[in-house]
């Protein structure tokens, strides 16, 4: 038996900042409506996805003390991939220098979990390293005369190195979930920009979310009160907070990082857990469940016993 440890990560975000005062310049909107409404103060914009999966890919890849020649399988997770064909994944392998295969995954939000999974899956039958990356451009799909979606996007990318190890590893358990039925509450068509119905799925999101999240928790043999650290998808403060009042998980005990970055899709879950790491929010031994969930729709959580 084969499971997979975290060995490294990193994450990469464009340098233009706009701000909520930004946006209240050219929308009908202030700081302290989108502040109160979704968390969110500012988030990066102008990203491309393969370059910043490269960048983010190649810091993971530096932070496990490896080279990009020790890397077999690169698995993006995106929605908003370079082009139909071919897929993205193939730009960042050649772009940080990566042998092996490369494919592209898209379960929206819930798509960094989802390859988790997958990486999991492929050690148990004899992969090697795996380099997860998820890596999304919202901004490119956006209306920025729309106030609903402006406010709520931003780009970003974070990766982690799958190391597979002898035993169960560092994934103890794992749920998905998918309604198609439920595509028109999320969704953005070819050639369109992205559109959500908010208040539905908020009212989903939350139930789906907690739903998946005490599945693998049991799955796992443990209950919301053994978790050292919860990293939600980061779409909407609010949402992270009803999830953890559910949860019975106090914020202080979750992973948040919505102000900085606002909803980067399948970057978010990456994102908060590479800022818990580098604050010292993550310890040997520690019990870490991530959750997501987005267009499709798609849902998916994971439990981890962190051994990095």
């Amino acid at each position: 038996m084969r499971g997979i440890t975290v060995r490294g990560c990193g994450i990469s975000v464009p340098d233009k900042v706009v701000t909520n005062e930004d946006l209240s310049a050219t929308l009908d909107t202030s700081d302290a409506w989108i502040s109160e409404r979704t968390g969110i103060k500012e988030r990066r914009v102008g990203g491309v996805t393969s370059q910043m999966a490269i960048d983010a890919g190649r810091r993971a890849i530096e932070d496990a003390g490896l080279e990009p020649a020790d890397i077999d399988i690169v698995l993006l997770a995106t929605t908003t991939p370079d082009a139909l064909v071919p897929g993205t994944s193939g730009t960042v392998h050649a772009g940080i220098g990566i042998p092996g295969g490369a494919f592209d995954l898209n379960a929206a939000c819930s798509g960094f979990v989802y390859g988790l999974v997958t990486a999991a899956g492929l050690a148990a039958v004899g992969a090697g390293r795996v380099l997860l990356i998820g890596s999304d451009a919202l901004s490119r799909i956006t209306d920025w005369d729309d106030r609903t979606m402006a406010v709520l996007v931003g780009d970003g990318a974070g990766a982690v190195v799958l190391e597979p190890v002898d035993g169960p590893g560092d994934l103890l358990s794992w749920n998905f979930g998918a309604d198609g039925t439920l595509r028109h509450l999320i969704k953005c068509d070819h050639g369109g920009y992205i559109f959500m119905d908010g208040k539905e799925v908020f009212r989903k999101a939350v139930r789906v979310v907690v739903e998946s999240a005490e599945r693998a928790l049991a799955d796992a043999g443990l209950t919301a009160a053994d978790v050292d650290l919860f990293v939600p998808h980061q779409a909407n403060l609010r949402i992270i907070q009803a999830a953890c009042q559910r949860l019975a998980i106090p914020e202080e005990r979750t992973a948040i990082v919505i102000d900085r970055y606002g909803n980067t899709s399948s970057a978010s879950i990456p994102l908060a857990l590479d800022d818990a790491l580098r604050n010292g929010r993550v310890a040997t031994g520690d019990r870490v469940l991530l959750t997501g969930f987005g267009g499709g729709m798609t849902w998916a959580s994971a439990v981890l016993r962190w051994g990095m």
